[in-house]
Formats: C-alpha cells, structure tokens, sequence
C-alpha cells in the first residue's frame, strides 16, 4: 500500500515513515499542503498533518476531497480542529504525539471502514440518527437539541460506528486536555445526551476504557 506522508516536521516524518517501512507501506513523504494535495491522487491512504508551513491543513483537507475518496487520517497538534477535520472529510484523526502502533492499528481500521460500500456520513443505531455533515440528531423523527458540546461528544462517536474511543482520545479532542475538570464536563454531557435522547444505550460506557456508539439504544 502507498502511503502519502503530509508533514513537516522531518524528524517526526522520519521517524513514523520508518514505522510504516516496517509494518509493509510504501511511503512518499510532502511537507507542504501543496506537494500534498498534488501527491495524493496516487496515493492509497493520506496521513495529513494540519499545521502545514504553505497553507492550512483543512483547505488541504478540503482540496483532496473534491477529487479524491482515498483514506485519510488527520495527524495534528491542533486538538481543537479535530472535529472540523471530520466535517471536511477526514476518516479518523490522531492527536500528536503519535504513538506508531497505534497509527498502524488506526490505518487498518480505516480501510476495514473505506471498503464498505459507503463512507459513513451519518450514524443511525435504532430509531437514532447522527447526521454529521447538518449537525442534526433525530429520535424517530423528532429532532433533538443538544448543545454544541453535547452534538461534538456524540459526533466523535458516531464517526466510529463500532468502535471503541477511548476517554483520554475525546477529552484531547474536544477540551485539549484530560484534566479532572473536562473529565467531569465529559460525563455531563454524555448523561445530557442520554437525557434529551431518551435512549441510555446511545452511549455504551466502557469502564476504564472508553465509549462507543449503542447498536440498539432503546
């Protein structure tokens, strides 16, 4: 498999590229959003740092996604544009530092998920559905308010039908950190969405590990 490596920091690059190099990839290495949106029509899977030096790694993002449906994982500092990345497209996203196993274990999950007919876009479990792209969740029919942060808890989820995230993944996602504090903010808002959905099986709780996405909320 070709791997398309978009980052600038050489020393990172070279250091996951040998990771990859061991683990079977093929890897060509950009450092710019340029070289990188111009590369990945030949690549079969983008791992997209967003801090770039030319450009912002979301108009890459975006760039790549108008002609291309190539896996893509977005690797970042930015915890912040982790969901906006999402939004635009991406498949998954890992928040720097990387571990490398657990890059290569996220890559395989990725083409597992791009092989299915369809990419995922919205999220339907019961009679619950997680609209990603309008921002919209439904319970058989009826729309559901939930508040931003309430929809961002529930939208990193549903990007992974399926899977398990883990706790510390979604507080650096979405707070920047895992302190006591936006751990407790964490189990508001998914005792909040439980609440307004009226489906305590949305959000399956993992003890000592994570959530993930309830097949059958009811």
């Amino acid at each position: 498999m070709r791997v398309l490596l978009v980052e600038d920091d050489l020393r990172l690059a070279a250091a996951l590229a040998t990771h990859l190099r061991r683990g079977g990839y093929e890897v060509t290495h950009a450092r710019t959003a340029a070289d990188g949106v111009r590369l990945a029509a030949d690549a079969d899977f983008v791992l997209l740092d967003l801090g770039l030096p030319d450009a912002d790694g979301l108009k890459a993002l975006e760039r790549v996604r108008r002609g291309s449906d190539v896996p893509l994982i977005v690797v970042t500092a930015r915890a912040g544009d982790v969901l906006k990345g999402l939004h635009r497209g991406a498949d998954d996203y890992l928040v720097k530092p990387v571990r490398p196993d657990e890059l290569l274990a996220r890559m395989r999950a990725v083409v597992r998920r791009s092989a299915r007919p369809a990419r995922v876009r919205r999220a339907v479990a019961g009679d619950v559905v997680v609209d990603l792209a309008a921002r919209r969740v439904t319970v058989a029919g009826r729309d559901v308010p939930l508040t931003r942060r309430e929809f961002d808890v529930l939208a990193v989820l549903a990007a992974r039908p399926g899977e398990v995230c883990a706790r510390d993944e979604i507080l650096l996602a979405l707070w920047g950190d895992t302190s006591l504090s936006a751990s407790r903010a964490l189990n508001v808002h998914v005792r909040n969405i439980r609440s307004k959905t009226g489906r305590n099986g949305l959000i399956v709780t993992l003890v000592g590990t994570g959530y993930r996405l309830g097949d059958d909320p009811s």
